[in-house]
């Protein structure tokens, strides 16, 4: 059943490699995007990624962090005791190999081991995140590219822009503290892995 193993992902899951390449049909607020996956440009993060979308943990999340001309991020999913156990589960850092040009997808992070489960897009060329220094860490390694939708990207919510409170509040309230201090935010409805090469 989609979903029911994010709570409690075994190792063999969380180690099996994904596709070469993927894509996945988000279904947001907004409207659709679909965005393809490649492995060669970061295994580690896109074996992440495909586990995370096939089992649709992105469920409910909000784009929490919509800066206009830079990027679109989510991956809290407002359920604090969950992000606190995906938060845990760090991957190994990788090189940068493709450049954060727009509509590219990456992980977030914030030093050694952190990419975990937020994700961002980016909304304009941002190749001074290719080489960017920070916790010990160099650059955000693109693992795909928004193929359709990316005027639906451009159209999330960005007005609140990115409080500084609003992770960490995430984090330890939930989803009601954006239902109460951010009723605007877009959401992401589903997310699906439709093709993938070579086929499953």
């Amino acid at each position: 059943m989609p979903g029911s193993t994010i709570w409690t992902p075994s190792y063999e899951e969380l180690n099996t490699h994904a596709p070469d390449s993927f894509v996945v049909a988000m279904e947001t607020s907004e409207g659709p995007i679909e965005i393809t996956m490649y492995r060669e440009w970061s295994p580690l993060a896109v074996d992440r990624a495909h586990y995370l979308m096939a089992n649709d943990f992105y469920a409910g999340a909000r784009f929490y962090r919509v800066v206009p001309g830079f990027v679109a991020q989510w991956g809290l999913t407002g359920k604090p005791v969950l992000d606190s156990l995906w938060q845990e589960r760090g991957i190994d850092d990788e090189p940068v190999v493709d450049s954060n040009a727009r509509g590219t997808v990456a992980f977030a992070r914030a030093g050694r081991r952190t990419r975990s489960f937020q994700l961002f897009i980016n909304l304009a060329d941002n190749s001074r995140l290719d080489d960017y220094a920070s916790g010990g860490v160099l650059g955000f390694p693109p693992i795909g590219r928004v193929n359709t939708g990316m005027d639906v990207v451009d159209g999330l919510y960005g007005a609140y822009g990115q409080p500084g409170d609003m992770q960490d509040s995430i984090s330890a309230i939930g989803s009601t503290y954006l239902t109460r201090t951010y009723p605007q935010l877009d959401s992401i409805l589903s997310t699906r892995v439709v093709r993938s090469w070579p086929p499953r």
